[in-house]
């Protein structure tokens, strides 16, 4: 009952497409991304008036969370594993100089490969609850493992039946395992 109650609470104070909610609604949308048990003094990031991506939590804990973008359809927030922030926060200055997927995967596959953009050397989480509204958001687990292949795993390279995991973008930096549980209707 506690948490219908803090879903209707939030569902009502936020904003519409294009208008950013205050900070404390950001911080609380950002951390649904999260399991309730890792919710523990995260960093959390959101936006600005201007739009622009600021702090809104000096965390110390083990995730960066990432509130959603006003300006964008749909909603989307997501929880990261701090060892992959070096990875994550390129990926977001990159795109700020409006560079293509493309370009941005090869850059940082370039500086991986170099040594110059450090990457985690554990498997690291990245959380994401997405949809094209928060009451139709759904859940992915995204499990980086730079370098990682199907070989090196075991995983298949698509998935196989609803939920189960494979390897997305393997032999790369990128390489990631990917479990997207099926939806709820």
């Amino acid at each position: 009952m506690r948490k219908l109650l803090f879903f209707a609470g939030l569902l009502g104070s936020i904003g519409v497409f294009g208008q950013v909610p205050s900070a404390d609604v950001q911080i609380k949308e950002a951390m649904m991304a999260l399991p309730e048990v890792d919710r523990v003094n995260p960093k959390v990031m959101g936006y600005n008036a201007d739009g622009e991506l600021v702090v809104l939590q000096k965390g110390e804990g083990a995730y960066v969370c990432l509130s959603d973008d006003p300006n964008k359809k749909g909603f989307s927030v997501s929880c990261y594993h701090k060892d992959l922030e070096p990875f994550m926060a390129r990926g977001r200055e990159l795109q700020k100089e409006n560079k293509s997927f493309k370009e941005v995967f090869d850059i940082r596959e370039a500086e991986a490969k170099k040594g110059k953009l450090k990457m985690p050397k554990n498997p690291a989480t990245l959380h994401v609850l997405s949809g094209e509204s928060l009451e139709k958001a759904n859940y992915r687990y995204v499990v980086y493992i730079p370098w990682a292949t199907s070989e090196s795993t075991g995983l298949p390279l698509k998935e196989v039946v609803p939920g189960a995991p494979w390897i997305m973008d393997p032999g790369t930096h990128r390489a990631h395992i990917m479990i997207s549980p099926p939806r709820k209707n």
